[in-house]
């Protein structure tokens, strides 16, 4: 077994895989003031990850909850169903959804009306909805996160030449010195998706479970294997790209949850606009561009990672025109359709049930309209 990891390791680490020729790991060795960055630095996200949700922790307790009350956003406590073993086993091992005729049959074996036992039922699944203040409080946080990040990206870039001739990116690589807010900038970055895959199993779970860790790991595994190629001035590029559209989305489910129309309208068109601008413009022709087409003329000799890293780049510029047309599809009913109705799913509409309001199902409406409201309720 031993062998078999040296074999990997010695594999993973080949220079012909990361560097170009005639250069080697030595050459990426600190001397005379220059640091670059290295591979064990990456342990510290881990530690850096438990500081963040720490951070969310007091962001989610002393930010979110007042501004949720500020907003009108109730916590809403659910009511219990009443304790029935039958019942809560066929929940647990056969179906939360039973169809009327399982319903008949369980209201026989439990002695009870067919109307209890699907008001049992829709309780019992409300139970495991989450509120519209957790929803909130987990919108607000990655908002305050991205927020923060552009911020700080913004002002770790502006003044460096990269940031408005992309040329620079392979001027003197892979002899480029780290600079001490590219560490902390790649430290957040890492550490923040740590963090999202540590809290998968309480955060809020969608059908697109799978589709969040696969996402986290891809996010992790990128950025940490651009820093050991010494690839940060890319990826710091990347990484801003991707975070300017994000906290306006994040905004837009905030007030979307607020019952806040307008706000949440005016949000969605902000982040519709830069989205475009940001993952179909710039990406495709400006980081693309710097990834695929510019390193061909600063080497003769394409090395392995080349291919790697441009291949899962163009896997996210798929994800992105993906997920465009879907945002170009939600912008058109907004625009051009007047009648906007709410057809969220069931599990959605349950969730902003009470007992009270049992009657009156079929008669609520949403402001920010069909489709937008399923897209606000998806982190990506």
């Amino acid at each position: 077994m031993a062998y078999v990891l040296k074999t990997l390791n010695s594999w993973f680490w080949w220079e012909n895989l990361w560097m170009p020729a005639n250069c080697t790991w030595a050459d990426l060795e600190d001397h005379d003031g220059v640091v670059f960055p290295k591979p064990y630095q990456l342990y510290a996200t881990i530690p850096y990850a438990f500081v963040m949700l720490m951070v969310r922790f007091l962001i989610e307790r002393y930010i979110a909850i007042p501004l949720a009350k500020a907003l009108g956003i109730k916590n809403v406590t659910r009511v219990k169903p009443q304790p029935n073993a039958v019942l809560e086993k066929y929940f647990r091992k056969c179906t939360k959804h039973p169809s009327q005729s399982e319903i008949q049959g369980l209201a026989k074996k439990c002695n009870w009306t067919v109307h209890l036992v699907e008001k049992w039922f829709r309780r019992r699944r409300n139970l495991e909805l989450p509120t519209m203040l957790q929803k909130f409080q987990e919108a607000c946080w990655r908002f305050s996160f991205y927020l923060t990040s552009s911020i700080a990206g913004f002002i770790f870039l502006y003044d460096k030449p990269w940031f408005y001739d992309i040329w620079q990116v392979w001027v003197g690589y892979p002899s480029q010195s780290l600079l001490l807010s590219q560490y902390w900038y790649y430290m957040a970055e890492i550490s923040f998706y740590w963090s999202l895959l540590f809290t998968l199993g309480t955060d809020i779970k969608r059908k697109d479970f799978m589709a969040h860790v696969i996402h986290h790991l891809a996010a992790i595994v990128l950025m940490a294997c651009s820093w050991c190629g010494n690839y940060v001035r890319i990826g710091t590029l990347v990484m801003i790209v991707h975070d300017t559209a994000d906290f306006w989305l994040e905004s837009a489910k905030m007030f979307n949850y607020a019952r806040w129309e307008k706000t949440c309208n005016a949000l969605f068109i902000i982040f519709s606009v830069v989205f475009f601008i940001t993952r179909l413009i710039l990406f495709p022709f400006w980081i693309l561009r710097g990834t695929l087409y510019l390193p061909t003329f600063y080497s003769s000799t394409i090395v392995i990672a080349y291919f790697i890293f441009n291949g899962q780049l163009l896997i996210l510029q798929g994800l992105h025109l993906y997920w465009g047309y879907f945002v170009l599809k939600i912008l058109n009913k907004f625009l051009f359709l007047k009648d906007l109705k709410d057809d969220r799913s069931d599990d959605e509409e349950e969730d902003s049930l009470t007992d009270n309001e049992e009657c009156t199902k079929n008669g609520s409406k949403n402001g920010c309209g069909l489709s937008r409201h399923q897209f606000l309720n998806n982190n990506h």
